[in-house]
């Protein structure tokens, strides 16, 4: 039982030596990939902005200053900005905690056999102790 065990996680981290690369390297384009998106949308809203200003000024004149419709559009920008890295930030979380799992509960399980040994051969030292004193006894 243990060999498999023992067996299933060298094949398990002999794969994750291989595909840590992989996983790096689509990190890396993922991240370059959500920049270009974020940048697209802030084009496009800016563009919209630009085009509908006109509309919106005669809208908004008797209501509001110009000045209140471009802070509410840096607070829209700053949300979607946050919100672009809020996910950002939890996929990274994601990807880390999925490399960083099987690679603790291997070593969790490695530690705790040679723990298991440890205590083994500790336990049959004492053991050997214990005769070797019960022999003395005997014999005296």
């Amino acid at each position: 039982m243990k060999a498999k065990l023992l067996n299933l996680l060298t094949v398990c981290v002999i794969i994750l030596a291989v595909l840590s690369p992989e996983i790096v390297v689509f990190g890396i384009i993922w991240e370059r990939h959500l920049e270009l998106v974020k940048s697209q949308n802030l084009a496009c809203e800016v563009n919209n902005t630009i085009t509908d200003a006109p509309a919106l000024a005669l809208h908004i004149e008797g209501t509001h200053s110009p000045q209140t419709s471009i802070q509410s559009f840096d607070r829209n920008v700053v949300h979607q900005m946050l919100t672009v890295a809020e996910q950002y930030k939890f996929a990274t979380i994601l990807q880390w905690f999925f490399l960083l799992t099987p690679i603790c509960i291997g070593l969790g399980i490695l530690f705790y056999d040679r723990y298991l040994v440890h205590r083994a051969a500790v336990l049959k030292e004492q053991v050997e102790m214990l005769e070797r004193l019960w022999h003395q006894s005997i014999e005296q």
